[in-house]
C-alpha cells in the first residue's frame, strides 16, 4: 500500500508539473495570436497559468478537508520562488535586471502580501473573513497594475513559427484536465502519508508540493533568463508569489477554513518566508539587479530553510 501512495504521489507531482509547464506553453502562444501586450503577459496572466497546480491542490485539499496542505504548499512554494526560483534564472541569464519602477514597485507588493497570510494566521486560523482579506488585497493589487495606460505600449510579438489558435487552446483544456488528475493524486496520497507516517499534512505541502507545483515558475524562468527577457522573469515569478498568497489561498479558506493548532510544522516556514522576501526587496531596490553573488546567496537561504526544516522535525519527533 505504501508502495503504491509513493507511486501515485511521484506520477501526480509529474502530471502537475508537466501541466503546469503546457498551461504556460498554450498561454504564451495565444498570447502570441491575439497579440496582448507584454505586461498583460509577463505580470498576469504567466503568474496565473504558473499558480494553477496551487489552486487546484488548494481546492481538492479543502474539498478534503485538509486545507493545512495548501498553506504549506503556498508558503513552501513561495520561498522556492523568491529563493531557488530566482536565484537559477540569476545564474541563468547573468543576473537579472531590475530597473523598471514598476518591477521596484511590485517587489515591495511581493514583500507585504507574502506576509500577509502569515499575518492573518498568527491567531492560529485562517477563516471566510481572511480569505476575502486576501483576496481583497489580489484585486487591489491587479487594480494597481492595469491602472496606467503606458504598460500596455508593447506588444508580446511572436517568436516562433505560427501554430493555429485552436490547437493551443486544446492544450490548454486538455493541461487543465491533467491539473484536475494530478492535483487529486497529490491530495489523496499526502493525506495518506500524513495519516500513516504521522507527519503533518503542512509539512508535506512545505517540503514536497511546495517544490512540486513551483517547477512551472522555475522552467519559466529559466527560459525566460535565457532569452534575456527579464521583465518576464519577475513579473512570472513575483506575480506567482502574490496570486499563490492572496487568490488562491483566499478561495481555499472561503471553502474550508484553515485551524492550525500545532505551529512547529510552519515556523521556520514562516521564518524564512519573511527573510526570504525581505533579501529579495533589498536585492531588486539596491543595484536594480539581481547579481550571480546575490542569486548565490538566494540560493543559501533555500539551502538553509531545508536544513532547518529537517533539522527541526527530528527534534520534534
Amino acid at each position: 500500500m505504501l508502495v503504491f501512495y509513493i507511486l501515485l504521489f511521484i506520477v501526480s507531482s509529474f502530471l502537475l508539473a508537466f501541466s503546469g509547464t503546457m498551461v504556460v506553453g498554450s498561454l504564451i502562444s495565444i498570447a502570441r495570436h491575439l497579440k496582448w501586450r507584454e505586461f498583460v503577459v509577463g505580470f498576469f496572466i504567466m503568474a496565473i497559468a504558473t499558480s494553477a497546480p496551487n489552486l487546484f491542490v488548494g481546492i481538492n485539499a479543502a474539498l478534503r478537508g485538509i486545507p493545512q496542505l495548501s498553506f504549506g504548499d503556498v508558503v513552501g512554494g513561495n520561498v522556492v520562488d523568491l529563493t531557488l526560483a530566482i536565484a537559477l534564472a540569476a545564474l541563468v541569464g547573468n543576473g537579472i535586471s531590475a530597473e523598471s519602477k514598476m518591477v521596484q514597485t511590485s517587489a515591495l507588493f511581493t514583500l507585504l502580501i507574502a506576509v500577509l497570510p502569515i499575518l492573518l494566521s498568527l491567531d492560529g486560523k485562517l477563516g471566510q473573513i481572511d480569505g476575502l482579506v486576501l483576496i481583497l488585497a489580489f484585486l487591489i493589487y491587479a487594480v494597481w497594475l492595469f491602472a496606467t495606460e503606458d504598460r500596455f505600449h508593447k506588444v508580446y510579438k511572436k517568436e516562433e513559427k505560427k501554430s493555429k489558435l485552436w490547437k493551443s487552446a486544446s492544450l490548454l483544456v486538455l493541461s487543465i484536465i491533467l491539473l484536475i488528475i494530478g492535483s487529486q493524486g497529490v491530495v489523496n496520497s499526502s493525506f495518506f502519508f500524513a495519516k500513516t507516517l504521522g507527519i503533518p499534512i503542512g509539512m508535506i505541502g512545505i517540503l514536497i508540493v511546495g517544490l512540486g507545483n513551483a517547477l512551472p515558475e522555475i522552467y519559466f524562468g529559466i527560459v525566460s533568463a535565457k532569452k534575456g527577457e527579464s521583465w518576464l522573469v519577475l513579473g512570472d515569478l513575483m506575480g506567482s508569489v502574490i496570486n499563490s498568497a492572496t487568490l488562491v489561498l483566499g478561495i481555499v479558506v472561503l471553502i474550508c477554513p484553515i485551524t492550525i493548532t500545532d505551529f512547529s510544522p510552519y515556523l521556520v516556514a514562516r521564518i524564512f518566508m519573511v527573510i526570504s522576501a525581505i533579501f529579495f526587496l533589498i536585492f531588486i531596490r539596491s543595484g536594480k539587479k539581481i547579481t550571480k553573488k546575490e542569486a548565490f546567496f538566494l540560493l543559501g537561504i533555500y539551502i538553509a530553510f531545508l536544513i532547518s526544516e529537517v533539522f527541526l522535525r527530528r527534534l520534534v519527533a
